[in-house]
C-alpha cells in the first residue's frame, strides 16, 4: 500500500481539531462511521468529485503508520481499495498540511499557487 494518504478538511474544522489534538471526521464522514482517506493517486478525482467549487480547505498528509489497527483498506470506488479511519484522527498523526481550494471544475489551487496534484 502506501505510508500516507490524504484528506482535505474545511479550514475551520481542521483550526478546531488542531486546538482538540484529535478530528472527528466531516459531517459525510460521520455519517459514514469512518473518515475517507485518499492515497495520491485517488487524491484529485476525490477533489473533483467531492469538493469542486469549495475553497476554505486544507490538504492534510496522514502517516497512516501511526494509526494502528483503527485504519482499514476498503473498496469503494470502483473496487479501488481507500484508507478509511475507524475512529478519531490525532492530530499528531498529520504530517503536513497546504491551504488550497478547488475551481468549479474540480481541480485544486494551492494557496502557494500550485495547481492539479503531482
Amino acid at each position: 500500500m502506501t505510508d500516507v494518504a490524504y484528506k482535505l478538511v474545511d479550514r475551520a474544522e481542521w483550526a478546531q481539531a488542531r486546538a482538540a489534538g484529535v478530528y472527528d471526521g466531516s459531517a459525510v464522514d460521520r455519517a459514514d462511521g469512518y473518515i475517507h482517506m485518499s492515497t495520491a493517486t485517488q487524491l484529485a478525482e476525490t477533489a473533483r468529485r467531492h469538493y469542486a467549487g469549495r475553497g476554505g480547505l486544507v490538504l492534510v498528509t496522514v502517516d497512516l503508520a501511526s494509526l494502528g489497527e483503527t485504519l482499514r483498506w476498503e473498496a469503494s470506488r470502483g473496487g479501488a481499495l481507500f484508507p478509511h479511519l475507524h475512529g478519531p484522527l490525532p492530530v499528531s498523526s498529520a504530517t503536513a498540511g497546504r491551504p488550497l481550494s478547488v475551481s468549479e471544475d474540480g481541480v485544486m489551487i494551492f494557496e502557494d499557487g500550485a495547481t492539479g496534484w503531482p
